[in-house]
């Protein structure tokens, strides 16, 4: 339910950043207003909470984003908060994101690694992850020292295991399957 209502509100905010040409402002202001509520747990909850009324919720979010963000996208949030839709906001904005590479070509990935990739090997990949999939592919390198070395790639719904970490596993369930 909460996903067919996510995609609802997100089609509805696509739609006009694609008519008003600011789909990528709302991609990058949605993104970092997300990034903003996970941080800011309290402040989330005091815009999900039906004990706070509207108004004085819709007065707290103009007084901290106004002039700030976009206002159509400070508005779409405000709906957000007179429909009770508060609490999907992180999945409306992955579905908006979605919705946003399919219009562009794109996907994002993440390069888990045990150390930061160099920027050559960050372009190398890129290079060969938009060959591959044929969209414009963005990296966001990811460090994890739990892969132990090499790297896994994480593309929409497919994941590409090349660490040691998962090479060890793989060699360990052929090694299980092989004594039982």
């Amino acid at each position: 339910m909460a996903e067919l209502v996510a995609k609802r509100y997100a089609n509805a905010l696509f739609e006009v950043g694609v008519e008003d040409n600011t789909l990528d402002t709302f991609v990058e202001e949605f993104g970092a207003l997300i990034g903003i509520l996970k941080e800011n747990e309290n402040f989330f909850n005091a815009l999900k909470t039906p004990l706070i009324p509207r108004g004085e919720k819709k007065e707290l979010l103009e007084n901290v984003f106004k002039g700030k963000i976009n206002q159509q996208l400070l508005n779409f949030i405000k709906v957000l908060i007179d429909k009770d839709r508060v609490s999907v906001i992180e999945l409306i904005n992955v579905e908006f994101k979605k919705l946003s590479n399919e219009h562009k070509n794109a996907a994002d990935a993440i390069a888990v690694t045990a150390i930061p990739l160099t920027p050559e090997n960050m372009e190398a990949l890129k290079e060969t992850l938009s060959k591959m999939t044929g969209k414009n592919v963005e990296i966001t390198n990811v460090i994890d020292e739990e892969v132990m070395g090499g790297i896994l790639v994480k593309i929409g719904n497919e994941e590409i295991d090349g660490t040691v970490k998962g090479r060890l596993g793989k060699l360990k369930e052929e090694l299980h399957q092989i004594i039982a």
